[in-house]
């Protein structure tokens, strides 16, 4: 492998890794705590997809103010998601958790198709995340760049936020064991709402650069990334936020891998190829490849 390849390939696997390791934390936030798989994080997403789309096609605002609605609507549906639908079905069981989610997915993906449209739309987005910039002699989308410089900022941020403050150490004793958390006086309605904002914060950062490797945005998209993050959390350990990381970019180095060694015509079995791969790690290695805490309370 020349060096130029070599570099396009770490580029790429390091901008798609990131993007993917944003996505599956903001699923573990959420089950780290609850045990529950949100399955309509996916139309977190979607939302600030068309908080975008209508932003950017219908209005003047500039485009720091148009991302920052765009992540404050993530923010906002995270938060009344919780608020409205999971808080008074969090004393019941599993299953009713499950099918909430569910139902929000399924609400939100009507709610898209009857306000907005059935057929994707474009997302208008600034100039300057389609300019190309040559780094070691390799071209590649500015964007590229801004969601590695954007991941790794993140990271650090959570990383003091839940080593070195009050909210953090809370949210961490609760991931750990919630009833022993919440008997020792870990506020429950505190620790799950901050993780769904959380949740809702990343959904928004990742929409900017979902749209923006999409081109559009329609109702039903909130699957795909969805996917994406269950496969990487699977990868990396779904009780463990490192884990979660490191899936990602497990996830976008293998995904990449097969797209160069994969015949153009088996490339269709990809995704196929990749389900394999998740079934072999349930099976050999279940708690994924960084092994976080097992608990069998479930939020009550």
């Amino acid at each position: 492998m020349s060096t130029t390849i070599f570099a396009e390939f770490l580029i790429n696997t390091l901008s798609l890794g990131s993007l993917y390791a944003l996505i599956s934390l903001g699923l573990v936030f959420v089950y780290g705590i609850m045990q529950l798989v949100n399955f309509a994080y996916g139309e977190f997403i979607t939302v600030s997809c068309y908080t975008l789309y209508m932003l950017g096609a219908f209005t003047d605002l500039p485009w720091p103010l148009v991302f920052l609605c765009a992540i404050l609507t993530g923010v906002l549906i995270g938060y009344l998601s919780e608020l409205v639908a999971f808080r008074p079905f969090r004393g019941r069981s599993l299953d009713a958790l499950l099918v909430t989610s569910f139902a929000i997915s399924v609400i939100l993906q009507h709610v898209f198709q009857l306000a907005i449209s059935p057929r994707s739309k474009a997302v208008p987005l600034p100039e300057f995340f389609n300019y190309n910039v040559e780094l070691f002699g390799v071209v590649t989308p500015l964007r590229s760049y801004i969601i590695i410089v954007t991941t790794v900022i993140l990271l650090i941020g959570f990383t003091f936020l839940m080593r070195k403050t009050v909210l953090g150490v809370a949210m961490r004793a609760a991931s750990e064991n919630f009833v022993a958390a919440r008997l020792m006086g870990v506020p429950a309605n505190l620790v799950i709402s901050t993780a769904f904002i959380i949740s809702g914060l990343l959904a928004g950062i990742v929409a900017i650069f979902w749209s923006a490797r999409a081109g559009t945005v329609e109702p039903l998209m909130g699957g795909a990334p969805l996917l994406v993050g269950f496969i990487a959390v699977v990868i990396g350990g779904m009780h463990s936020i490192p884990g979660s990381v490191v899936g990602g970019f497990v996830y976008a180095v293998i995904a990449n891998v097969l797209a160069l060694a994969l015949p153009t015509t088996m490339l269709s079995f990809r995704d196929a190829i990749m389900f394999a791969i998740v079934i072999l790690f349930l099976v050999l290695k279940p708690e994924g490849l960084i092994r976080g805490s097992y608990q069998e309370e479930r939020v009550g």
